[in-house]
């Protein structure tokens, strides 16, 4: 069936991290679409993605445009960049590009840990979230058939706290990761508004993405969140619907501005997501089901993500992709962070 798209068009969820990240892509630049909240807000006709995933954009990219469902965000946005030309959200300068990628993939893939274990480790919390993903799909459902929904999804959840890592030792790794994070950001965002400069990027998206639902939904990390920096609380707020900001391309970071400002956002990067991506990557070489490592002198375990293995091959592909100038210069930024190990 051929498809006349006169705006873009996808299916997500409020609780999604990724599906609040690329809503607020969209309107920050200004590329009119429609979104179907939930699985049943997809039109009947509509393709399903191989891998169910939110969110999942349309795309008439088949046979006589024929709509295509395709996920993961990060692609998403660097398409994006291709065919809208203003209001980008990847810097111009090499170096800084790549930081931008790189603090992409925290967010995406170490921040999302601290999302899922806040929502189901404790019990304040998935007493809250589990309802809520009921309704958010579902807003029609009948409140005794919503709460066994809720029961059912929340014992689910809780028993796959162990797929991202969390458990009893990694609770306090975690916790304490996510409020060194907000402290970080705080300091870094009291500079010029955003993560790389006075513009938002990539980087800043996914980062909001997930810091809507630990600041926003999540009742254990939200606290903790406004309780570190109401800076960042009201920054996520903002973030959420940038689309009356013009932006100029002189507000990105200097090199020597990136230098000063991103350090400790780096090493909390290097501190945590550097060895998890590391001992993830080599358990799969060696054709391993889990990993073991140590991260901030706590003992670490989970099964292998191969998606996170090729996540770390995209980077180290950036980082070789620097010319020589471009590759010292980053060098000597992370040199020192925790996060050079990446790329040894």
């Amino acid at each position: 069936m051929t498809q006349i798209q006169t705006r873009l068009e996808l299916s997500g969820a409020p609780g999604s991290p990724y599906t609040r990240k690329m809503i607020a892509v969209l309107r920050y630049r200004q590329i009119p679409y429609r979104v179907f909240w939930g699985t049943n807000g997809v039109p009947p006709n509509y393709p399903a993605p191989k891998v169910r995933l939110l969110p999942t954009f349309f795309f008439p990219d088949g046979e006589d445009g024929e709509l295509v469902p395709v996920t993961d965000s990060t692609p998403i946005i660097r398409r994006l960049e291709s065919e809208h030309q203003a209001r980008s959200v990847i810097p111009t300068d090499p170096t800084l590009q790549f930081f931008n990628e790189l603090i992409e993939d925290y967010a995406d893939e170490w921040l999302t840990k601290a999302m899922f274990h806040f929502r189901w480790a404790h019990e304040a919390d998935w007493k809250n979230a589990a309802p809520l993903l009921v309704y958010w799909n579902t807003n029609t459902a009948p409140p005794e058939q919503a709460a066994q929904f809720a029961d059912h999804f929340a014992k689910r959840q809780i028993d796959r706290l162990y797929v991202v890592g969390s458990n009893d030792i990694t609770a306090q790794t975690i916790e304490e990761s996510y409020e060194r994070l907000v402290g970080i950001l705080d300091t870094l965002i009291a500079r010029k508004g955003f993560v790389l400069g006075a513009r938002p990027s990539s980087a800043d998206f996914a980062l909001y993405g997930q810091l809507t639902q630990l600041a926003w939904v999540e009742p254990t990390s939200a606290a903790m969140t406004a309780r570190v920096s109401q800076r960042v609380r009201a920054w996520i707020d903002i973030m959420d619907d940038l689309s009356g900001l013009e932006p100029a391309e002189d507000d990105w970071f200097s090199e020597a501005e990136a230098k000063e400002a991103l350090g400790p956002l780096l090493a909390e990067i290097g501190r945590t997501y550097a060895p998890a991506m590391i001992a993830n990557a080599q358990a799969i070489m060696a054709g391993e089901d889990s990993f073991e490592t140590e991260i901030d002198g706590r003992a670490w375990t989970q099964p292998v993500f191969k998606y996170q293995a090729k996540c770390l091959g995209w980077l180290r592909e950036a980082h070789g992709a620097l010319s020589g100038n471009e590759r010292g210069a980053v060098n000597d930024v992370l040199s020192g962070s925790g996060c050079e190990t990446l790329f040894e």
